[in-house]
Formats: structure tokens, sequence, C-alpha cells
């Protein structure tokens, strides 16, 4: 899993008319706000804290702030009633998503006790260190008009697990934001000829999810692996032998040509700092490029293990699928229908190629394939299935028009009989049934490729979509 650079600005919200009218009300509200950063900071270190604003030129400067602190996302915490004139410049000069915080000090004020305080000055402050809620409409408002992004969060500063797990998700889903802003992605190949539906605008993946897309040749693979040491071969060798089962019939000589390329394939992540990887070439006409070619599937998985996924086919989309999904430590293989079991009401996913070896049921087989369904060479292919236990399906969809889409399912994988041929290949079950699941998932034009990933994170990709500025629809 990359790690995340990702900078959180913090700023509570007051009115400095206050202050003198209610004693002590300013540095309790300031004392919720570092209890607010406390439990922040424990999820993502990486905060600026920007204190209590509560006047429009402490806004000014804090938006000023925020900006050269150049943060990635903003929580602003409401401790009381505040001027949307306090609010707005911090938001407006900084430019990025904003996640309001509605959080009272308590699940309720002690009506009894309140009721029972003689001083009516005392008793307003006692209410204003509840009054969250009251100006988070005015901000709506403002924030809407003025085109400010903002999102929600409504909730107690403690004792409030809903609330609390929210806000992570939001620093989840802004961590992944934050590693898609800055992954490169390599492009190795070309198409494989006649998938329309995996041919992708380039740019419109830059205007999604940001990052760095590196356009690579085969060939230069295929000059790395050239140099590889005996020494590096045989090193590689043995960690086959740790990481896989490998199984009859994988002969030392392929084992080598793997890991010869598995080598060069870390050298090339090297080179280029990759983050990600998408490839397909045919290698016909070239025994050099053939001979890398067909045997990159080991490597590729190892990289995919280590948080450096790889799509074959060329599936650009995928990657960018499977590098979200990764980034919530989820895993993300990748995988496509394979078959229909009616009887037990499964769809059987898999793919020929890499698979996430991290998130596999047991360890990952090795098997030599005689020829490598649909494409050019043969050699050593992986079988696996994902843990079973809970799952989520990612797809990055391409609509018509250009603009991208994330689709998400959660179901199960579950244990039974797969198709032993030396792919990735997995039982799925869907709450609304297999022929339900297969025809609501198609009609949203997933293309055939999906990421799968554990565990059910569908509110955290919906988060993060909403982060993103990306349409998220789940079928279940």
């Amino acid at each position: 899993m990359q790690h995340s650079t990702l900078k959180i600005g913090l700023f509570g919200i007051g009115l400095d008319a206050y202050w003198e009218q209610f004693e002590g009300l300013k540095a309790r509200l300031e004392s919720y706000l570092a209890i607010v950063e406390t439990k922040i900071a424990a999820l993502n270190p990486a905060i600026v804290n920007l204190g209590l604003v509560d006047t429009p030129e402490k806004a000014f400067a804090a938006g000023r702030a925020f900006r050269a602190e150049d943060v990635d996302i903003i929580f602003l915490y409401v401790t009381t009633y505040a001027l949307s004139s306090t609010v707005l410049p911090v938001v407006q000069r900084a430019k990025v998503p904003v996640i309001i915080l509605n959080l009272s000090p308590q699940g309720a004020i002690d009506y009894k006790m309140f009721n029972g305080m003689t001083d009516r000055t005392a008793m307003t402050g006692e209410w204003l260190a509840y009054c969250s809620a009251c100006p988070v409409p005015e901000i709506a408002n403002v924030f809407l008009r003025t085109g400010v992004k903002f999102h929600q969060v409504t909730g107690t500063l403690h004792h409030d697990t809903e609330c609390w797990n929210e806000i992570a998700e939001w620093i989840e889903a802004a961590k992944v934001a934050n590693i898609m802003a800055f992954n490169r992605m390599g492009c190795m190949g070309h198409y494989y000829s006649g998938m329309l539906d995996i041919y992708t605008d380039l740019t419109q993946q830059y205007a999604a999810f940001g990052g760095h897309i590196e356009m690579l040749e085969v060939d230069e693979l295929a000059v790395l692996r050239k140099n590889v040491s005996t020494d590096a071969i045989n090193q590689r060798v043995l960690l086959f032998k740790e990481e896989f089962e490998i199984t009859e019939g994988c002969t030392e000589e392929e084992l080598q040509r793997a890991a010869r390329t598995s080598v060069a394939l870390d050298q090339l992540v090297q080179i280029h700092q990759l983050g990600s990887l998408a490839y397909y070439y045919k290698g016909t006409g070239n025994l050099d490029n053939e001979d890398t070619i067909s045997s990159i599937i080991l490597g590729n998985s190892l990289l995919t293990a280590r948080g450096i996924p790889v799509a074959g086919e060329y599936e650009i989309k995928n990657a960018q699928a499977m590098k979200i999904m990764d980034g919530f430590g989820a895993g993300g293989s990748f995988t496509e229908y394979y078959a229909m079991d009616f009887d037990a009401d499964i769809v059987l996913m898999g793919h020929d190629g890499p698979g996430h070896i991290a998130i596999a049921e047991g360890k990952t087989k090795v098997k030599p394939l005689q020829v490598y369904h649909g494409k050019v060479g043969n050699g050593l292919s992986v079988e696996m299935s994902v843990k079973n236990g809970p799952v989520t399906l990612l797809s990055v969809v391409e609509q018509a028009g250009g603009t991208l889409m994330l689709l998400v399912a959660e179901g199960e994988s579950v244990a039974g009989p797969i198709l032993e041929i030396g792919n990735t290949n997995s039982r799925y079950k869907f709450p609304p049934g297999a022929r339900k699941f297969v025809n609501d998932w198609n009609s949203h034009g997933p293309a055939h490729h999906c990421a799968v990933g554990v565990g059910h994170i569908g509110s955290k990709l919906h988060k993060l979509g909403k982060l993103l500025g990306l349409t998220v629809v789940q079928v279940c």
C-alpha cells in the first residue's frame, strides 16, 4: 500500500463578540478544538491547526496560511455560532474540499443543571457551548452559493463511534485521493486489439485522478532483462519458492526466465518511480520482447502485492481501480466474469495474468501453461482465489461523452470448486442473487474488467467519489 502525503487543515470558528460577554467560553471552545486535533492527528499526523477563527481579518489570514501550507482537505469544526463572513475567506483561498464538523461536546445539555443556574448570562454562555448546529445552515447556504465543495459530519466529541468512524472514512478517502494525485502509472505496450471497452481518454484520467502517466516501451524492459545477474536470478527464484506454491511441471528453466523478468520489472519500476502499471504486448516478430512478455506474470504478481498494482491487457481504467483499492488497504486484484453457477447462485470471476497474492485464500499456486489463451507465448501463470469473506468490486467506468464514474458492488467470496486452469479464480455471492447482480452491474456499462478487494468499503468509495467529483453508483 502506497504511502500518502495527505496534509489536513483544521480550524474552529466562533464570534469574537462573545468572549467579553461570556467568561471562559473561548477557552472552553479552544479545548474542544484541541480534542478534535488530537483525534484527527491520531488518524493522520500531518495536520495544520489554525485555532479559533472569530473575525473576517483572521479568516483572510487563515486562508493564506492554508494555501501556503498546501493542505489537501480542511476540517471546519463549528464550535458555536459564527458569522459566515468569518468562514468563507478561509476556504475560498484554500480551494480544497471542506468537511464541516458539527460536533456537540456531549450527547445532550444537562437540562436540570442548566435550568437550575441563577445567572442568565452564564446560562447563555453554557448554551453557546452546545450550539454548534446553529450556524451550519448559514454556512451551507453561503458555500453552495459561492461554489465551495463541502460535506458534513454531525455528532458528538465523545462516545460517538458512528460519528468518528465517518470522520476516519473521510480521512481514508482523502488519503487515497492524495495517493492518486501523485501516482505515476506506467503504460507499457499497446491496447489489446478489438477490446473497444478498455480504450480510454488519458487526459480524462488526469482530470479525474491527477497523477502522471508514463508511456513505456517493452524494449526497455527487454534490455534491462539482458543485464540481470545470475545471482539476482537465483535469489528471485528463492523468493518465488517462498511466496508461491510451485506446482509440478514448473521447470527450473521457466522459473529462472520469470525471475529474470521479475528483477528487470523491479528495475523498471525504480527507474520511472511507478506506483501502478498497465501493460499488453503481442510480442510477435521480436524474440526478446516475446520472451519478456511471456515471462512477466510472476513478477507482476509480486509488484501487485507490494502496492504497485499491474493490470493486463493495457486496462488503464482498471489499473486506476486497482490502485484505489490498494490505497484503501483492500488489495485490488484484476478480475472479470468467468462463468455463472446458477445451481449455487454464484458468479465465478478471475483473470489470466497477475493476481494480488496478498489477498489470496492460502498460498498462490504457480502453474505452467502451454498457451496463454488469446495471447502469444507460453510460460508460468498464477492460480489463486480471493480470501473468503466480504469483498468489494470497483470499476472505473468511462461513460458516453468521456466522463468517468465509479461503479461499486459489495458481496462475499465463498469457498467451493473453481476452474483450476492456472488463472486467478473465485466464487462470489451477491445480495441480489447472481442473475440480478449481473444484470444490474452490466446496465451501467462497466467494461468487462474490474478490481476486487477484501472487505466492504462501499461507504469509503462514496466519499472518495465526492472528494474527486465523480459519480459513484453502488448496485449492492
